[in-house]
């Protein structure tokens, strides 16, 4: 999947968790149509790698090292869009705990780590709600903005396992809502969006080959997502196309949740 080129000469975009998977396909993503990228990850290594490839494309691109996590790294990180490249337009809350310490031990409720709980709350709610509190005066500065959030198809349905972070994402979902409501009026758009399953380094690294197949037949399309999928979504939540969609949450999921639950069973007999 790819969006149509836009013409983004002069906008400004920070792109956090973009070291890998989804955020690198969204940082070159905006880079292509001629934005310039703040690349921001807790990796400073990965975070400088893709802000390589952007520049030697052809593109514009800062590495930023960020963990959402900490207040002051993101206030840093938004200072640095505007001290860099004069201000910030658009905000893709892409970053997630998805590391397997992290997503190993999301279990069940009665087995909740409690740190566990926390921690992914603090990164997968926290942060984006940091990003917007650093980020919305910056936008305002220049007559308004776009956020985009990376919320999750598992913040709309219940799963057997991985409870804080489909909570997560579920509050994610909320505060989406919530910004686009607060600060539409005054030029600012807030979407978020739900992915299916994307094959990811972070996919890889916390699900089996075996449940891999159990996905891939739920889903009504012949293939798992990419994160061009999800980057070509983006693409288009900001930009004119996208100029009337705010406070919505769009499922990019290739038909994951949009049948009766018994589907793959019934297509693999």
């Amino acid at each position: 999947m790819t969006a149509p080129p836009q013409d983004w000469q002069g906008r400004v975009a920070i792109v956090t968790g973009a070291a890998s998977g989804i955020g690198r396909a969204t940082a070159h993503a905006l880079a292509t149509d001629g934005a310039a990228v703040i690349v921001a990850d807790l990796d400073a290594g990965g975070a400088t790698r893709v802000a390589e490839e952007i520049v030697a494309a052809g593109g514009l691109a800062a590495p930023q090292t960020a963990d959402v996590e900490d207040e002051g790294s993101v206030a840093n990180m938004v200072a640095a869009a505007a001290e860099r490249f004069g201000g910030l337009d658009i905000l893709h809350n892409n970053a997630a705990a998805s590391a397997p310490d992290i997503m190993g031990r999301d279990l069940d409720l009665t087995e909740m780590d409690i740190n566990v709980w926390d921690r992914t709350l603090a990164i997968n709610l926290r942060g984006p709600m940091l990003g917007c509190k650093y980020a919305i005066p910056r936008m305002l500065e220049r007559g308004g903005g776009v956020i985009i959030n990376t919320s999750s198809a598992s913040g709309l349905v219940g799963d057997l396992s991985r409870a804080a972070y489909g909570a997560s994402k579920a509050g994610l979902d909320s505060l989406t809502r919530y910004v686009a409501t607060q600060y539409g009026k005054r030029g600012i758009r807030c979407n978020a969006i739900a992915p299916g399953v994307i094959h990811t380094p972070a996919l890889e690294q916390n699900v089996p080959a075996e449940q891999l197949a159990i996905f891939e037949r739920s889903h009504l399309t012949p293939r798992l997502g990419q994160p061009e999928d999800i980057a070509a979504a983006v693409v288009f939540l900001a930009s004119e196309g996208g100029a009337f969609i705010t406070g919505q949450t769009l499922s990019v999921d290739g038909g994951l949740l949009a049948h009766h639950p018994t589907f793959g069973e019934f297509i693999a007999e």
